[in-house]
């Protein structure tokens, strides 16, 4: 989908969205209120200056505008593969954009994210999955690694990759499955202004209720698509806290480390 065709039936109170290289960044009225919006057009991979751009307009939203929720239009291919960008080191500038987030929701800051067309591997990951909620369009393509790619990188060949794929959503493209693992908290099938202003709406309720954080392993189990995620994520943080503490390395080692006695940090 064009993002201004988009923007014009996701904002119908209005919006000051301008693209600038591939980049989105500008303002909009949702429910009477403004939100700020950054994002990206025409497939474009995140190279190191699309990544910069992005952190750029995050920061300055939690900078000049605080508590303004942020949505974040997803259309990208991916991050960009070149020797310079590899050179520069583009991991770098992907977990500075993701870190910028993080920051932005720690402040307070309402994150939601929206597949409108496309959205594939470390492009995703560090813009709408860093989200408090990302939702996705019904048309909307959605993958981390096409098929091909993941048969000739783990060499099991394509057809039983073609075979898994019909019964896990973990090696299926498409919004459907990644609802079903938990990774869309919704796909928007219909008027989109209304939905965005519930998904604000619903994100600052879930704020009020309980201290953020990342609720997609319950989902995926929820709804079937990741079924041990969660319960391992949970085995291993039990057996941490269960574990005898070390004279040398255990929790209470770093807790003495921290205290201005032993010149550590609080």
């Amino acid at each position: 989908m064009d993002w201004q065709m988009l923007a014009g039936q996701l904002f119908p109170q209005g919006h000051a969205v301008v693209e600038r290289d591939c980049v989105l960044t500008g303002e909009a009225q949702v429910d009477g209120n403004t939100v700020a919006v950054i994002g990206t057009a025409h497939h474009t991979p995140i190279g190191v200056e699309i990544a910069l751009a992005q952190a750029q307009a995050v920061l300055r939203t939690v900078r000049e505008a605080p508590g303004r929720p942020i949505v974040i239009l997803v259309d990208t291919q991916g991050q960009r593969l070149r020797h310079r960008d590899e050179m520069l080191g583009i991991n770098r500038y992907m977990a500075h954009l993701g870190k910028c987030l993080e920051l932005a929701r720690r402040r307070g800051h309402p994150v939601i994210g929206l597949v409108y067309d496309q959205a594939l591997s470390g492009g995703f990951i560090t813009s709408g999955l860093m989200a408090d909620a990302c939702h996705a369009l019904p048309d909307a393509t959605i993958r981390v690694m096409g098929l091909p790619a993941m048969a000739r990188i783990t060499k099991v060949p394509l057809d039983r990759l073609t075979e898994l794929a019909e019964h896990n959503p973990v090696f299926a493209p498409g919004p459907k499955n990644y609802w079903s693992m938990g990774g869309i908290e919704a796909i928007w099938d219909g008027d989109p202004a209304p939905l965005i202003a519930q998904a604000i709406t619903d994100e600052r309720a879930r704020r009020i209720a309980e201290a953020p954080h990342d609720r997609r392993s319950k989902l995926g189990l929820q709804r079937g698509g990741r079924k041990l995620a969660l319960p391992v994520a949970q085995a291993v943080m039990q057996a941490a806290l269960q574990a005898p503490a070390d004279a040398d390395h255990g929790p209470a080692a770093w807790s003495a480390a921290s205290t201005p006695e032993a010149g550590g940090r609080r």
